[in-house]
């Protein structure tokens, strides 16, 4: 049952009203704004009317307390029922203070800093006005050319799942009403986004429904019951219809087998996209389509407001369905206080004691420390600080390192490598030179860079990606670095000088003419406002390597997908008795990826010794203990990412090689021992059978356990009737 105040607030709205509340509108359009009537290209052609934008159920990318105020004040001085406004905005990896891009924080595997950055970042927005944040993306992605996957925790339904959950919480907090300084989350995109073909931005998704489930959709389910608000529909088809129109997996499974009553709202313009794919032959039809598929608030176009009134009287829409996504509308809006308190927590004091906060700035370090990678290491890291250091590329001193979906955050407030370096070393021990531009630039900045090089100890080489070869529409075929970098790589290489490679990107890469060129390489990906002061620390060892891979790196992008819980053939490569030509492999490279799911180094060793089950059969309702011990045999403390996989060795449909099923990050000083346990039990081994059933199988696992998903050491049990 509805509450009284919003079944009587729905009674007196007549029809326009319902329908307006269903439109969410670009900040421009609104009264109040602060750069109102700036409307140009696509936004000028919705010529939408006043009554519309005075009876808009919600606001697209406002930001600032003082502007969101504003707005809200005039909408509720215009609106004849004064009924608030829902502010959304894209708070993807923080507000101001820039956290890492999201794959960079699946490699941390640290969940309580994952949530504790999207506290953070919920608080810096919300202080600022804003109700809801287009966030998390949980999509998975085995494809490193689709620009979005830097938007993504990786490659792996089980770690996404994790990590999902803790964003949400972080987000969200426990209870919307009383905690105003949190955001309502929306998670996305629904469904298989990550899964776009040939990895190019808003392509077509075609798998089976049993892959869907088993690979595609437990992160979503994990976000939604941690407490997801919200749900954003996909660009993408799923089964031949896309996903804003598509009933059978809205209506059918999120809302009836899933339980989701939230807001379902649709990604930028995707309601009228469904012309172009050719499943409606104009607006009404695409109107139609989305609103019988449950899509509750319609993104940027006008179909539901230009024709839903005609659909009902035409009896091709049942009223009752409009009355109920206006509903869950309200209803959102009365969990957020919004009728008790419009601005709820929006308060310019707040934003401006918040915003960039010493508190925040070290999370946000804390977390760029433990999501850098060392990828290789020959004993050249740490560095000395007596060493003279030639800090030289494209990046050394380029602010360009928030990554994209990072909009309120200012490059002028990211600490540069430069920046960070040079609190370490005298500045007689520094020189910077760019070397070369990102994608062009070379020869008139190669004779200092070799130069500075020559008389340096060691070369510190900070090369990667702008944040426009990223994030969304920026797909790219080609997934090394600019030819221009590679060129600047080898040349310094020829010095013969050690070189520690530092990378800035969104997105795993072809490491060819980096990984060669170089004693060290560390992955930074876009560490956000205090990278380069993480970045430094690892550095020169005042803090060690922690992070995973939460995505493989391909040896080259003709490998792609390449991802380590793939599936066995009739004619695997490494079998006993395989054939030397006839086997599931390429001519010209390996299987295997350069480097896999769950691998980095660090600056001290850890031994994995003396694993043990508790039992080697164990019954459906009973648990079974993996143990393992792990040493630290080297100089340096420091945290291990301990990784459980477990593989069904004859099932009903294939399983994979193997599957992440548990993590514990430990640490550990020099010399000390840890015994790491994992619980093990039937659940655990289940899966979606041919018919879709999910259930377990009698029949023999392996458990593995090791630092990534390579490396592993292995122990069999038998799960028994």
């Amino acid at each position: 049952m509805h509450n009284e105040f919003l079944a009587g607030l729905l009674n007196q709205m007549t029809f326009n009203e319902k329908t307006a509340q269903l439109t969410q509108l670009a900040k421009p359009f609104f009264k109040g704004s602060h750069d109102q009537g700036e409307i140009t290209g696509p936004l000028e052609e919705l010529k939408l009317s006043d009554e519309l934008i005075e009876n808009a159920g919600s606001v697209l990318g406002a930001y600032g307390a003082r502007e969101i105020k504003d707005i809200q004040k005039r909408h509720l001085k215009d609106n004849r029922l004064g009924i608030p406004l829902l502010f959304m905005a894209d708070v993807i990896h923080g507000y101001k203070t820039i956290f890492p891009v999201p794959l960079a924080m699946g490699c941390s595997w640290n969940l309580d800093l994952a949530e504790k950055s999207m506290e953070m970042a919920a608080r810096e927005a919300a202080v600022s006005g804003l109700h809801v944040t287009f966030a998390p993306m949980v999509d998975l992605v085995r494809d490193p050319r689709w620009g979005r996957v830097m938007e993504s925790t990786g490659e792996d339904s089980y770690l996404n799942s994790r990590f999902a959950e803790a964003q949400v919480r972080g987000l969200q907090g426990t209870d919307l009403t009383a905690h105003t300084e949190r955001l309502a989350s929306c998670v996305k995109h629904f469904a298989a986004y990550g899964a776009a073909e040939g990895g190019r931005d808003y392509n077509t998704v075609d798998m089976s429904e049993r892959q869907l489930r088993e690979s595609y959709l437990p992160a979503y389910k994990a976000a939604l019951d941690a407490g997801s608000e919200l749900v954003m529909t996909a660009f993408n088809i799923i089964d031949g219809v896309p996903a804003t129109g598509n009933k059978s997996l809205m209506r059918n499974l999120l809302r009836k087998e899933w339980g989701f009553n939230g807001v379902l709202i649709s990604d930028w313009g995707a309601v009228k996209e469904l012309i172009p794919h050719g499943v409606a032959a104009d607006t009404s039809e695409a109107a139609e389509k989305a609103l019988t598929a449950g899509v509750d608030i319609e993104m940027m176009t006008t179909t539901y407001s230009d024709h839903l009134k005609q659909l009902v009287e035409n009896e091709k829409l049942d009223e009752q369905l409009i009355d109920e996504a206006v509903m869950r509308v309200l209803e959102l809006k009365q969990k957020l206080g919004l009728f008790e308190n419009p601005y709820r927590a929006a308060d310019e004091a707040r934003e401006k004691a918040e915003i960039l906060s010493e508190e925040n700035r070290k999370v946000a370090q804390d977390l760029a420390a433990e999501s850098c990678v060392l990828l290789k290491n020959d004993g050249m890291l740490p560095l000395k600080l007596n060493q003279r250091v030639a800090l030289i590329g494209p990046f050394a001193e380029n602010n360009d390192i928030l990554g994209p979906w990072s909009f309120v955050g200012s490059k002028t407030d990211a600490i540069t490598l430069k920046n960070g370096i040079e609190k370490k070393l005298k500045e007689s021990n520094l020189v910077v030179e760019e070397g070369c531009g990102i994608d062009a630039g070379l020869n008139e900045k190669l004779d200092a860079a070799l130069k500075a090089a020559e008389e340096a100890d060691v070369i510190i080489l900070a090369l990667g990606e702008s944040s426009e070869m990223s994030g969304e529409a920026g797909s790219r075929a080609n997934i090394k670095l600019p030819s221009i970098q590679l060129e600047l790589a080898s040349r310094i290489h020829q010095l013969n000088k050690p070189v520690v490679t530092v990378l800035f990107n969104g997105r795993p890469l072809d490491l060819d003419g980096v990984i060669d060129k170089a004693n060290a390489v560390l992955e930074a990906w876009y560490p956000g406002t205090e990278g380069g002061a993480a970045i430094a620390d690892l550095l020169f060892g005042e803090a060690n390597p922690s992070g995973k891979l939460s995505m493989s790196f391909p040896q080259s992008v003709g490998q792609i997908p390449v991802y380590y819980n793939h599936f066995n053939t009739g004619r695997p490569k490494d079998a006993p008795d395989a054939q030397v030509r006839y086997v599931s492999q390429y001519l010209d490279t390996p299987n295997e990826a350069l480097m896999p799911f769950g691998y980095g180094l660090s600056y001290t060793n850890y031994i994995y010794e003396n694993m043990t089950l508790s039992q080697q059969q164990i019954k459906t309702d009973e648990v079974l203990t993996a143990a393992i011990t792990v040493v630290n045999t080297g100089s340096y403390a420091g945290a291990e990412t301990v990784q459980l996989y477990i593989r069904d060795k004859v099932a009903e449909t294939v399983r994979p090689l193997k599957e992440l099923k548990g993590f514990q990050k430990i640490w550990l000083e020099p010399g000390e021992s840890k015994q790491v346990e994992f619980i093990i039990s039937e659940d655990q081994l289940r899966y979606h059978h041919s018919n879709l059933v999910y259930k377990s199988d009698p029949g023999k696992f392996i458990v593995f356990i090791g630092p990534n998903s390579r490396d592993v050491t292995e122990q069999t049990f038998e799960l028994i009737n």
